[in-house]
């Protein structure tokens, strides 16, 4: 007499229970889950996300009204989950005035740094940003003069110009800049007075054309503006140590 048996393949094990799977956070319960953390006896108010058309990775919150206002730049919409997440934390700790957590920012910054990233908010900055620059001929310097002629100086003549201009108004806070975006040097409108020393205007229009010469550096999460080669390039700027004795004097 034989006896049967079961396939031990089908009967003889239990069946695996099938795995549960729960649904991602939304964006609005990340940024519930941390304010109660931050502050757990405060009332929960409500929260409001909107993505707007930002020209930069712009972001923003505040409290109004009994509601939490949260403005972010549509180009993070895409942004994996753990960096929106870093994003809310940092944006919430500054709202209560709290320090920020070492990996928030890390990952936070890190993000923003990719290559790819960057080479996107370029772009949305072409597309989208408005640059306010006024004309290259001023009352007293003329910046296609100066920049022809601190290219031949120091840059053997092959640096391509890029758009140059005055800045709407006269800021002693911000002599000069460099965008990369619209590939444009603007000098501040303070610097074409009658009382402004040529040496001090040539070295602020050789610092910015540096940052031509010599692009940001990002490594991780550093960005480095003065890199080691810009500084020694820096340095070959005849007056040096003059030109920036007046420029503190203005």
């Amino acid at each position: 007499m034989q006896v049967e048996r079961a396939d031990p393949g089908i009967a003889d094990f239990p069946s695996a229970a099938a795995p549960e799977f729960s649904a991602p956070e939304t964006l609005e319960q990340v940024y519930t889950r941390i304010f109660r953390r931050l502050r757990p006896r405060t009332p929960l108010p409500e929260i409001r996300i909107e993505f707007r058309r930002y020209a930069n990775a712009n972001a923003q919150v505040r409290l109004q009204d009994g509601a939490l206002l949260v403005k972010v730049a549509d180009t993070l919409a895409g942004a994996p989950a753990p960096v929106l997440e870093a994003l809310a934390e940092i944006l919430l700790c500054k709202l209560f005035r709290r320090p920020v957590p070492p990996e928030s920012n890390d990952r936070y910054r890190r993000h923003l740094n990719r290559r790819d990233v960057r080479r996107s908010l370029d772009l949305v900055r072409q597309i989208r940003g408005r640059k306010r620059v006024e004309g290259p001929q001023g009352a007293r310097f003329h910046l296609h003069e100066l920049f022809e002629e601190l290219n031949f100086r120091y840059f053997h003549g092959l640096m391509a110009r890029p758009v140059l201009g005055w800045s709407p108004y006269a800021s002693r806070t911000i002599l000069g800049h460099y965008d990369p975006s619209h590939n444009a040097i603007v000098l501040s409108r303070v610097l074409d007075k009658q009382n402004a020393p040529r040496l001090a205007v040539e070295y602020v229009l050789f610092h910015e054309m540096l940052h031509l010469r010599y692009p940001v550096e990002h490594t991780g999460v550093r960005r480095r503006v003065h890199t080691r080669a810009f500084k020694d390039a820096e340095k070959q700027f005849e007056g040096l140590a003059e030109a920036r004795r007046l420029l503190r004097s203005l």
